[in-house]
């Protein structure tokens, strides 16, 4: 009987990543993930693709962080560097550790290795938008990440299933179900070009003129949930309010308050974490929107802390400040992609083009 691994990584493969004799694949996760990996790695072999993978084990990102000098961290694999440029297929299985064990690194260790990465992440972007490199992005459930979701293993186990549609009789015709019912609401938002967000915290309107909305079916996330775009970078006006906590590297924010002005974050605040946002606001490219994204996966319900399931949360909008998205046809750069999250289902609202498209959580459409 085909286990649930199994299901999983042909989901992966012949779904998500569309998979083809001959290509490139590039696995990235940890050594937890190994029961995945292992069919995936098979999976794939089937369809006749060359395989390479990275895996990282406990405190790795740790050690390097603390110890490495700045040649060290100016230092890029070349195994990855290649995978990025001239790969055809990049899958990057979460499987973490510890979710805390980074937070006392300086500050100026990360930034020296964002930095040594600018021009690859370009790269990155470039390719996954014109989908010369197929990715995807997904979870393998660990203790460290249900214990931040507050579940036991179990459940979390559970809860990343359902989100991935794994329980279903035939998960691919689920989520080619899930493209269908977004295409109709892509293909609307599509023909307009001014978007309000609204709700009893916040009012903020943005252009979409000559940008698309992109309908995220599971093939580069999964799972996914979502319609999504990058709005003009220079029309965002308003106050966006985020009432989940928004998490960075680690660490977590809440109650995050922006005020907007012709696209530039002006003014920002938080009930906890003033700290983090003051120090990535100094990150170039920051005080401007890479996204603007409405959450359809009414199977994810309750915040996990784990933006890959909490920015699809049926019933939710988020925005992203810093690297916009080039598919979607925004221009705004940075290292940075940090996505907050406000919850709709009590009165918020969509307008297009003036037209309530949104309501309670709900598009009318």
């Amino acid at each position: 009987m085909e286990n649930i691994h199994q299901r999983y990584a042909a989901l992966l493969v012949h779904y998500c990543l569309e998979l083809k004799k001959g290509e490139r694949l590039f696995i990235r996760t940890t050594t937890l993930a190994e029961d995945l990996l292992r069919e995936v790695y098979r999976a794939a072999t089937k369809v006749g693709a060359h395989i390479e993978t990275e895996l990282s084990f406990r405190e790795q990102n740790r050690i390097f962080l603390e110890l490495a000098n700045e040649d060290q961290l100016q230092y890029i694999s070349p195994q990855y560097k290649q995978a990025m440029e001239a790969f055809d297929a990049y899958l990057f299985i979460r499987a973490p550790f510890n979710l805390r064990e980074g937070q006392a690194i300086d500050p100026k260790a990360r930034k020296t290795r964002q930095a040594a990465f600018a021009d690859l992440t370009k790269t990155y972007f470039r390719r996954t938008a014109d989908r010369s490199l197929k990715r995807n992005l997904c979870q393998f459930p660990t203790q460290a990440s249900a214990q931040e979701a507050g579940m036991s293993l179990e459940e979390y186990q559970h809860f990343i299933f359902e989100a991935c549609r794994l329980y279903d009789d035939d998960p691919v015709a689920s989520w080619l179900e899930v493209r269908k019912n977004q295409q109709h609401i892509v293909d609307h938002l599509n023909s307009c070009t001014h978007i309000r967000y609204k709700s009893a915290a916040f009012n903020i309107t943005f252009s979409t003129k000559g940008r698309q909305w992109i309908n995220s079916d599971g093939q580069t996330n999964m799972p996914s949930g979502e319609v999504y775009t990058s709005p003009v970078e220079d029309s965002v006006n308003g106050l966006v309010h985020f009432d989940y906590p928004a998490i960075y590297q680690g660490e977590e924010v809440q109650g995050v308050s922006l005020w907007v002005k012709d696209g530039y974050i002006e003014k920002w605040e938080a009930k906890q974490g003033q700290k983090v946002l003051d120090r990535v606001f100094e990150i170039p490219g920051t005080r401007r929107f890479g996204e603007a994204a409405v959450g359809t996966n009414y199977k994810i319900q309750r915040f996990s802390k784990n933006i890959l399931f909490d920015e699809k949360i049926g019933g939710s909008i988020h925005m992203a400040i810093g690297q916009s998205y080039l598919q979607a046809g925004g221009k705004n750069e940075s290292t940075v992609h940090w996505d907050m999250i406000a919850d709709m289902k009590n009165g918020g609202e969509i307008y297009a083009d003036d037209e309530k498209v949104y309501e309670n959580g709900r598009f009318l459409l």
